[in-house]
């Protein structure tokens, strides 16, 4: 069963550089929601913050597990896997040295994915039938599409039940994003997940995503509750749309 997440309020930053200034938003279970915005607004910040990689100063960060709630401030990054939340980092971070299968079984360190590796492997191969024909091969010496589909795979490997992607546009042709895009709205209906993705591509991101949520200055500044209201509101289209009408 998929989980929901919901921060409020949170306030995050390095040192005296505050990047989030009171960011709220709230990921039901089984949604798709995309949060958008231009690099340098939050966006890899608020994920580091639900993954544990940096501390709120302020604010609350929850996970809702089959009627319990978790509070993640505070948690390890492993202790915040380990309650079901995987991210597809950007640039997929992948270890080139290591073969497609070797970096796949990485995904497999949840302890509760370690009894199904045979079958998320067999739904990883099947998704992506080109990593089952080069599971031998090097990480480092595929394309750039194919290490995405690594990444993705990998983080499938945990039997994720919240699945975030942080830029899975990155460094891919256009006509890659779109199949990217495709596959992640596919896998997030098979798999049942609940899926947060931050994204800059607003045109391929508006084709999957339930709602959004746009981040300017470490703040929401615009709640859009489906893709046609996104596209009819001013800040996306100064931003993304090129000021059209």
């Amino acid at each position: 069963m998929a989980n929901s997440l919901h921060i409020e309020n949170v306030v995050a930053g390095y040192g005296a550089a505050r990047v989030l200034d009171g960011v709220s938003i709230s990921v039901s279970a089984g949604e798709t929601v995309g949060l958008l915005g231009t690099n340098g607004n939050g966006k890899s910040t608020l994920i580091k913050c639900i993954m544990g990689m940096v501390q709120p100063t302020a604010g609350t960060i929850r996970v809702e597990d089959d009627g319990r709630s978790v509070d993640l401030v505070g948690q390890t990054p492993e202790q915040v896997v380990e309650s079901g939340i995987v991210l597809v980092p950007e640039g997929r971070r992948l270890f080139p040295d290591l073969t497609v299968g070797e970096n796949m079984m990485l995904g497999a360190y949840r302890r509760t994915a370690r009894a199904d590796v045979e079958r998320n492997r067999a739904l990883c191969f099947d998704a992506f039938p080109v990593l089952k024909e080069r599971q031998n091969q090097l990480a480092g010496s595929m394309s750039g599409g194919e290490q995405q589909m690594l990444a993705i795979a990998r983080a499938l490997m945990s039997s994720p039940k919240i699945l975030i992607v942080d830029e899975p546009s990155v460094g891919l042709a256009p006509i890659l994003v779109g199949r990217m895009m495709t596959k992640i709205k596919e896998l997030k209906d098979q798999y049942g997940l609940t899926v947060l993705m931050a994204e800059q591509n607003f045109h391929q991101a508006s084709r999957i995503v339930d709602r959004a949520y746009v981040i300017v200055g470490g703040r929401i500044a615009f709640e859009g509750k489906s893709a046609e209201e996104l596209r009819n509101n001013e800040l996306v289209k100064q931003y993304y749309l090129g000021g059209e009408a």
